[in-house]
């Protein structure tokens, strides 16, 4: 594990081993498709086998990795640059699926809009992860679904999909309702404008404005993950369009 920090000894063991397995597996560096050993893990890191065994017991109750009988270890969740791929796409796909939305919305789609949107905050107020992840993906579907291209609804839900199923479940989940509420004010505000422009804009910044969000949540509790690197790849795909 090249990019693995020194051990600190006056931290637990355990707790550093989790971090940099952890680090580890968000970086990629540890991939889903291969299945590793307690020994090996040990003898990369420097350390003997239990904090190893330990981190791993941690890891396995967070959903991060499975611990197979007789197969060793497998990671189950994606890593941040898969997230962030993800995010590309996203960026590329909404604004204009937006833009023929606001064209075509009618009062009634207006009207479940803001039951959609009322949804998310309940969800969020309940303090209820799962909950808020899934009301969102309904927002972002129904406006997927107005723009009138099945496949390019079916993409967009696929793509959700992975993220819910395996993605990481370390995402920061302190974000306030009010935070949540403005999150979507310009969204809103653009489809009942009937303004394409403006729709398409409003998604754009949304769905930026989350993956800066995960990222630099998410490099913020693991150490060794610097933010800058992964939201300059965001960048990569995505600045030229909209």
């Amino acid at each position: 594990m090249s990019s693995m920090q020194q051990i600190d000894h006056g931290q637990s063991l355990t707790v550093q081993v989790t971090n940099m397995l952890r680090a580890a597996i968000t970086s990629g560096e540890m991939n889903p498709h291969e299945h590793f050993s307690a020994i090996g893990l040990a003898e990369k890191l420097g350390v003997s086998r239990t904090p190893v065994r330990e981190a791993l017991q941690l890891l396995e109750k967070e959903g991060i990795v499975r611990i197979e009988k007789n197969r060793g270890v497998r990671v189950l969740q994606m890593s941040l640059d898969e997230i962030v791929q993800i995010f590309q796409i996203r960026i590329i796909l909404e604004p204009p699926a937006a833009a023929r939305a606001a064209e075509v919305a009618t009062d009634n789609d207006l009207a479940h809009f803001l039951v959609l949107h009322e949804r998310i905050l309940e969800a969020a107020a309940r303090d209820d992860g799962p909950g808020t992840l899934q009301a969102d993906k309904d927002f972002h579907l129904f406006l997927m679904e107005l723009a009138g291209n099945p496949r390019l609804s079916a993409l967009d839900s696929e793509l959700r999909n992975m993220v819910l199923a395996h993605g990481l479940v370390t995402i920061p989940s302190a974000r306030s309702s009010q935070d949540l509420a403005n999150d979507r004010k310009d969204i809103l505000a653009a489809l009942e404008g009937r303004d394409p422009r403006a729709a398409s804009e409003a998604v754009r910044d949304h769905v930026t404005r989350t993956a800066r969000l995960l990222i630099t949540g998410v490099c913020a509790q693991t150490p060794g993950l610097s933010a800058d690197e992964y939201l300059a790849k965001l960048e990569h795909l995505t600045r030229f369009s909209g």
